[in-house]
């Protein structure tokens, strides 16, 4: 096969690429099962135990984009394709212009602006080709690192759902962040 040029190329930037799952990813998505605190604070909640047969058919069901899954699945790699996470854009609702960002950074990568530079891409592709205008999202009290995140990519904190989420137990508030398309753009100035 030819080498691919990937100079312009919208799906990259500051040193990782945004591509399509492929079916060898099934494996860092059954290592990443096993963070607890990370999957709890994407989830809330605690995981079944992970299974491969699981890891295979979670891959299988969001390889091509296919579009009966309310989720459009990408995995998160270095320039030199090394798989460090995954990304998905969900909660889409066309006739309001809302989504929202669903993120894991594997936690032998994390720190590294990976998160960050992922998240800015699917803000752009969100905002400038699917014509949607809100991006909501929330984090876990003491989710530390995604709201740190979320305040650096320019979202604004709208409020706090008190003792929304039950896991490890105790009940946590959902603090809840939003960003507009307008809010985004200034961003970029």
């Amino acid at each position: 096969m030819k080498e691919i040029n990937y100079a312009n190329y919208f799906w990259q930037d500051n040193g990782i690429r945004l591509r399509a799952l492929q079916e060898e990813d099934w494996e860092a998505h059954f290592y990443n099962r096993f963070d607890t605190p990370a999957r709890q604070l994407l989830n809330s909640e605690v995981e079944l135990p992970p299974t491969i047969a699981e890891a295979k058919k979670f891959i299988e069901k969001y390889a091509d984009f296919a579009p009966d899954t309310g989720r459009i699945m990408f995995t998160i790699e270095t320039l030199d394709g090394e798989n460090v996470g995954g990304i998905n854009l969900n909660s889409i609702d066309e006739k309001n212009g809302t989504f929202s960002i669903g993120l894991q950074i594997d936690r032998d990568h994390r720190g590294k602006g990976y998160g960050t530079t992922a998240v800015r891409i699917l803000l752009k592709y969100a905002f400038f080709e699917r014509r949607l205008n809100k991006f909501n999202n929330y984090v876990i009290e003491g989710n530390t690192a995604s709201e740190s995140m979320l305040i650096k990519l320019g979202c604004v904190q709208e409020g706090v759902r008190r003792e929304m989420v039950y896991t490890n137990g105790q009940y946590l508030d959902a603090i809840l962040f939003g960003l507009t398309k307008d809010e985004f753009i200034e961003t970029m100035k």
